[in-house]
């Protein structure tokens, strides 16, 4: 299966000490060979990140955390749940870009 930008996909991912995983819901970046660059999202809404609620797509009100960026193989990804809008697209683009690229000017 073929992965976009703006995809939110549930995926198995792995505690850093692999001794377990959890099914999460993650929103897609970019695809790469058989891997996608990430961001996580969580339920928990008083993190900082961008808001996404039950109108949208998700189980329950969450937010995309645009500081938690990572990478999995397209193998450990369960199933893709939906899409985001256009508009929260973009405002996942400039977030991601504004995250990663910070105060960088080019001259």
């Amino acid at each position: 299966m073929k992965y976009e930008f703006g995809d939110i996909i549930l995926v198995n991912i792995f505690f850093t000490d692999f001794s377990n995983s959890k099914k999460r819901p993650a929103v897609v970046l970019f695809e790469e060979f058989d891997n996608l660059v990430v961001a996580g999202i969580t339920s928990n809404v008083r993190m900082s990140g961008i808001s996404i609620d039950k109108s949208e797509g998700v189980i329950k009100n969450s937010v995309i955390k645009t500081n938690y960026l990572f990478t999995v193989s397209k193998s450990i990804v369960i199933k893709k749940l939906f899409s985001l809008s256009k508009l929260k697209k973009k405002t996942l683009c400039d977030e991601v870009r504004s995250k990663i690229c910070g105060g960088f000017e080019q001259k």
